[in-house]
């Protein structure tokens, strides 16, 4: 039986969210490091972006190591400070709400949360590419496997619906096979970057150029920073379940290992589909698997590549459940309707996670089924509404960085309690910061444009040309926002209604 414990009046403090006030009452303290470790790479660490660097040549190194040192270590270090002073349930959501007030904490939270639920499609959508992926090799041998838009459309609402049923479970029943997949989803990066080193000790020559001009940075591959900074993205997102932590060390022990782990390995995977693939014939998503397939043969090959079909079902529960927290949190301080706020008998906020579901089945209902007949219009569809949530995910990071120095000044006892670096390292952690996250907008909207003077920022420009894609991205991103700013009135408007009801009651 579903339960609720929102309830209207003021909060207690001045500045206090009613969901600060509510949300760790009802919601058990399971979440250790390790958990919090195992969120954070099922966020951040998507295996496949090896194969996207590739790409950028050697270069890619060099450009794996700038974006740590500008977006993923800065975002670490602001996320800590943060995630300590104000450890509530919604992370960016509270934040903001702290520096800048209720609208831009709503807003950020928006930016936040919208390109959540956008990615569980992307992330469903990526076991269909390895399905097709494992179905060409032996025994399978198939040719173009599950080609028909209806049927990755099907697997796609598959993994959804699967992953809100583990997402509604007794919360550390779910992290428990989180954790249990996190532990082989790390074996199998392991055979990728062992893929590379058998590959050379086996009197192989590296199958892409490693001299010293290749590792060079140029106009023609100044886009790749921005990918890299795409593929970062997600550093705060474990502190959307900020009250069911059970020792506040976890904060920053996650932010510690979980950043040693992604940076490992995405070098690692970078280093086994540079090694073994040639660029020409790495493809996008799976060069890594081709890179397996190649020097350690097919058997190994197909463990990877079910190894990685489990990690992104759960990762799309991670998703799922972690996103599903701003929605709670949310509805507990009435900026959505009061229902989000409900928790069901396993203490899980089920409606929030079931609107999620919904709100995904529709778009990917509208993408392969609605619009199925027409392939390029389909295609269209998904890539642009997933590169709108990227700029928008970039702008939630861009809150991020700004919120840290805000609060700085409006919170100055608490944030020397609670500080982690000199307040130069802030500075330089913010603005370090903020400027990445708007070369990740800029670089998706427009591709290497501000290095070469031409818009080149297309997913696939066969579908959507360059000109077009700016405006349509860019549309569909105002458009969502104008939606966030929308709801909230809508919020306050019920809220206040509520409130004069309670008061004409009382």
């Amino acid at each position: 039986m579903a339960t609720t414990t929102t309830s209207v009046g003021a909060p207690i403090r001045s500045g206090e969210l009613l969901s600060e006030r509510i949300a760790p009452g009802i919601l058990p303290k399971v979440l250790g490091p390790f958990d919090m470790v195992a969120i954070f790479v099922a966020i951040v660490l998507f295996a496949v972006q090896g194969s996207v660097v590739q790409q950028a040549g050697a270069s890619a190194f060099v450009y794996w190591i700038l974006g740590f040192l500008t977006f993923l270590i800065p975002g670490a270090i602001v996320t800590g400070q943060l995630g300590l002073m104000f450890p509530g349930e919604g992370s960016i959501y509270v934040w903001t709400n702290k520096a800048l007030g209720s609208f831009w904490g709503f807003f950020a939270g928006f930016c936040a949360w919208w390109p959540g639920a956008l990615v569980m499609v992307a992330t469903a959508d990526l076991v269909v590419t390895l399905l097709q992926f494992l179905l060409t090799l032996p025994p399978f041998n198939l040719v173009n496997p599950l080609a028909d838009l209806w049927q990755q459309g099907v697997i796609i609402l598959a993994v959804i619906w699967f992953s809100s049923g583990l997402s509604i479970l007794r919360f550390r029943v779910t992290q428990n096979l989180v954790n249990g997949v996190f532990v082989i989803y790390g074996a199998a990066i392991l055979a990728v970057g062992l893929a590379g080193l058998a590959w050379l000790l086996g009197g192989h020559p590296a199958a892409n150029d490693f001299s010293r001009n290749a590792f060079g940075l140029n106009s023609s591959n100044a886009t790749f920073y921005g990918l890299v900074i795409l593929a970062l993205l997600g550093i705060e997102v474990p502190l959307n379940m900020g009250v069911e932590i059970k020792d506040r060390k976890a904060i920053t022990k996650y932010l510690v290992w979980g950043s040693v782990v992604v940076m490992a390995a995405y070098l690692l995977l970078t280093f086994g589909a540079m090694v073994v693939i040639p660029q020409k014939d790495a493809n996008s998503t799976t060069a890594i698997l081709q890179a397996v397939q190649t020097s350690l043969g097919a058997g190994v090959a197909v463990v990877v590549t079910l190894i990685m079909i489990a990690f992104f079902i759960f990762n799309t529960t991670v998703y799922n459940y972690s996103f599903a927290r701003l929605l709670f949190v949310s509805g507990l301080d009435r900026r959505l309707p009061a229902i989000m706020g409900r928790v069901n008998r396993n203490k899980v906020p089920h409606i929030a996670v079931l609107t999620q579901a919904v709100i995904t089945t529709i778009i990917t209902a509208v993408a392969f089924f609605v619009f199925g007949g027409n392939a390029n219009l389909s295609t269209g569809i998904y890539i642009a509404l997933q590169a709108a949530v990227t700029v928008i995910w970039c702008l939630s990071m861009v809150f991020l960085f700004v919120d840290v120095l805000i609060i700085r000044s409006k919170y100055p006892d608490e944030f020397k309690r609670e500080q982690l670096v000199p307040v130069g390292v802030f500075w330089a952690a913010s603005i370090a910061g903020a400027i990445a996250s708007a070369v990740g907008v800029l670089v998706t909207l427009t591709g290497g444009w501000v290095f070469t003077g031409q818009l080149a920022g297309s997913w696939n420009s066969k579908i959507i040309d360059n000109g077009p894609w700016i405006l349509i991205v860019g549309g569909v991103g105002i458009a969502s926002l104008a939606v966030a700013v929308v709801v909230y009135l809508l919020g306050v408007n019920t809220a206040r209604r509520a409130m004069a009801s309670a008061g004409t009651a009382s």
